[in-house]
């Protein structure tokens, strides 16, 4: 799917709600094919995005888990490392 959605559940802080949209207009960019809709679908877009948003955090607040809550700063330096791997040579 999207590479730029990165999950959001389990860390220490929640996921803002900046992130949670953010996540939303990717989605929607990419299901609806343009990142840049024309002024005639933007209010469709704009729509989509806020009714994923409500979705996606309904969704986050409503997630259980047992496993302590990622860093976000460990998980960050580890997408680095990976990224540094696979583009290394």
């Amino acid at each position: 799917m999207c590479r730029n959605i990165r999950p959001l559940n389990n860390f220490e802080p929640p996921a803002t709600t900046e992130e949670v949209r953010a996540a939303a207009l990717q989605y929607v960019r990419k299901i609806g094919g343009a990142s840049r809709p024309s002024t005639a679908n933007q209010a469709a877009y704009d729509r989509a995005v806020e009714k994923i948003a409500l979705a996606s955090q309904e969704l986050l607040d409503s997630l259980v888990t047992t496993a302590p809550p990622k860093d976000r700063e460990v998980e960050a330096a580890k997408a680095r490392a990976r990224s540094a791997a696979r583009f290394a040579s």
